[in-house]
């Protein structure tokens, strides 16, 4: 068993070697809480709770940190504006963030560490760069001199001479526009912390590195993040932390974007869809089977009809899970998972490939429910459970519990209703009026029920809206 998956940095899939046998150290980059999150965030933290849960499903143990960045140019524009804290908007919109990814069944870090919590391990790292010759400070500000490491933008795989350094205001002193800032002066009314170059906060991609060097140490396996932030953020990042004298990340692994109308998912484009209000819409079970289910490289184009798609979809492994159940009682999970299965999430977490598995071996336990097969139906459905659980959409695990149908506080209610009508269609199929039956189903579909007619008589799901 090798697992193997694209490393950015190399331009290709290589197989996984840990630095520590038996273990997986993984930075991801996490919220800039400036405002609450859209799905195009939370994919991020999706795609790598999957990869997470894999290794831990292959045996590994599995060290994962997602950082919060609670200090920033954009989360002090909304302090000026809102004439609120810095730090009450920060705490606010970190709470979004981790109330989305619970909804849509992430598991928590290991650590989750904040930015100004590690100032003083920023300032060491400021230091030790200063002293090596890699940094230096200019009006209260200290920056890092791009020339002064020789493999600057191997990541991003541009050329210095073409290099076009993004900038903040205030940004005064520097010996080459290209040189970035770890460290900024404060400015009147500024949340600052003192150093011994003056008050001040850090840079956007000092708290990364300075970070990840504290909580996994001077090396470690997976860094990933969105392919927004191979420049400038990655790339200054390992310029800072290899420079420093850390290894640093041995791979370096990007998932791709949500887009509407083809471009980015951003607040800054208005084009934003808020985690809290689409829970308020769909299943989160079904949200997660739509941002998840893809491979985490390429790009999920956002649209309403494409989310209906993952809604049936998703009914159709649910229907199935439900049907078995219903038959024969509570089943376990498998131990393992199909060979074939395995094989795909092995190849650079090939979800759409482990999934097209899932599919068919909800259609072989469908044919033996028609059969009559009890017992095939029972070892598809603990196969199915088993693939579901590693792509954390098990809707039997006790997190799901009670999301299965929405608007779950009236299910009893809805349920006595809909038995009335059925009660109505029996009696019509009995007496052999076969226009009324009809009648009353297709009155049933279009309110947005599914009737099936089952040897226990029928029963009703929800159905996609």
């Amino acid at each position: 068993m090798t697992i193997r998956l694209h490393d950015t940095n190399a331009r290709q899939i290589r197989d996984f070697v840990p630095l520590t046998a038996g273990c997986v150290s993984i930075y991801l980059c996490g919220a800039t809480v400036q405002a609450a999150p859209h799905i195009g965030h939370i994919r991020s933290g999706l795609n790598f709770d999957i990869m997470r849960r894999w290794f831990e499903y292959r045996g590994y143990d599995v060290t994962f940190i997602r950082n919060v960045t609670d200090i920033d140019d954009k989360i002090i524009k909304k302090s000026a504006e809102q004439g609120r804290p810095w730090w009450s908007i920060g705490y606010e919109n970190e709470r979004a963030f981790n109330d989305g990814y619970d909804a849509l069944g992430c598991l928590p870090p290991t650590y989750e560490p904040r930015a100004t919590g590690h100032i003083t391990e920023m300032v060491e790292m400021m230091r030790g760069l200063i002293e090596r010759g890699h940094a230096y400070e200019a009006d209260g500000n200290v920056y890092f001199d791009v020339r002064s490491y020789e493999g600057y933008l191997e990541l991003s795989n541009q050329d210095l001479d073409d290099l076009r350094q993004p900038s903040g205001d205030n940004e005064t002193g520097k010996r080459d526009k290209r040189d970035f800032a770890m460290w900024k002066a404060s400015k009147p009314g500024e949340p600052s912390w003192e150093t011994p170059w003056g008050r001040g906060r850090p840079g956007w991609h000092l708290e990364c590195s300075a970070m990840a060097h504290k909580y996994l140490g001077s090396a470690f396996d997976i860094h990933g993040g969105g392919i927004d932030l191979i420049f400038p953020h990655h790339e200054n990042e390992i310029a800072q932390a290899k420079a420093f004298g850390d290894e640093f990340a041995k791979y370096w692994v990007h998932n791709g974007w949500v887009t509407l109308a083809g471009e980015k998912m951003s607040k800054s484009l208005g084009n934003s869809v808020l985690v809290s209000e689409m829970v308020k819409n769909w299943r989160p079970i079904v949200l997660r089977y739509y941002l998840g289910t893809p491979h985490y490289r390429s790009m999920i184009e956002y649209s309403e009809e494409s989310l209906r798609d993952a809604e049936s979809a998703f009914a159709r492994i649910e229907g199935f899970v439900q049907r078995v159940v219903e038959k024969a009682g509570p089943v376990e999970a498998a131990a393992e998972v199909p060979p074939a299965f395995a094989e795909a999430m092995d190849d650079d977490f090939g979800v759409p490939q482990a999934l097209a598995i899932v599919h068919t071996t909800v259609r072989q336990g469908n044919s033996a429910l028609a059969a009559d097969d009890k017992e095939a139906a029972v070892a598809r459905v603990a196969e199915v459970r088993a693939m579901l659980g590693v792509l954390g959409l098990d809707p039997l695990d006790p997190h799901w519990a009670g999301e299965g149908d929405r608007g779950e506080d009236l299910h009893g209610v809805v349920d006595t209703l809909v038995r009335l009508v059925l009660d109505q269609r029996q009696s019509a199929r009995a007496r052999r009026d076969w226009p009324a039956a009809d009648a009353i189903r297709d009155q049933l579909n279009q309110s947005g029920l599914v009737i099936e007619d089952s040897p226990s008589g029928p029963r009703w799901t929800l159905g996609p809206r």
